[in-house]
């Protein structure tokens, strides 16, 4: 994974994209511009040659009840980026109100509250921001929403031992934890 760091130095060493068209042009500023909080690391999967790019994003947050887990995020910017968000999903299994079981992400950021003014900035803080500020509203997870809304202390115990890789609910989570 590639940190703030790495990605600048590769910036000044080549182009990151290709900036032939408004997505890369606009996702070429995006990530000159990036501040990468130090709980995140980000991957450009496709960039340089590709007309449809796709960045990685680990989120390892550092409080809350998903502290310590590692959560990878596949950003899909289509030709329509700015105009539209990118797809994201979730790469792991994990047991969280917002977040499906087919790592389909509920932020609205990137549906209702969608605007081209959003950027790659404010995609990176709102993915964080799911971690850390848990909401049991408007739920693409039903069952982690209910668990949430109606113990915190049962939430937690089922977000640790998913996260550990266990079976809630009959669904066998990702370990997204080194312990």
């Amino acid at each position: 994974m590639f940190k703030l760091r790495e990605i600048q130095k590769q910036r000044q060493s080549k182009p990151i994209l290709q900036t032939g068209n408004n997505t890369n042009t606009r996702l070429h500023r995006d990530l000159k511009s990036l501040e990468l909080p130090p709980t995140t690391q980000l991957h450009i999967v496709r960039g340089t040659d590709d007309p449809i790019p796709l960045l990685q994003l680990t989120v390892n947050p550092d409080e809350g009840y998903y502290r310590d887990g590692t959560f990878t995020f596949e950003l899909l910017f289509n030709e329509q980026y700015p105009m539209e968000p990118p797809k994201v999903k979730c790469l792991n299994r994990i047991y969280h109100p917002n977040i499906d079981t087919d790592g389909r992400v509920c932020l609205n950021i990137l549906r209702q509250d969608w605007t081209p003014a959003l950027d790659l900035q404010s995609i990176v803080i709102g993915l964080l921001f799911l971690f850390l500020e848990i909401s049991g509203v408007d739920p693409l997870n039903k069952q982690a929403a209910e668990t949430f809304n109606r113990s915190r202390q049962d939430f937690a115990h089922a977000v640790r031992q998913s996260m550990g890789g266990s079976t809630i609910h009959n669904i066998q989570y990702d370990k997204v934890t080194s312990f």
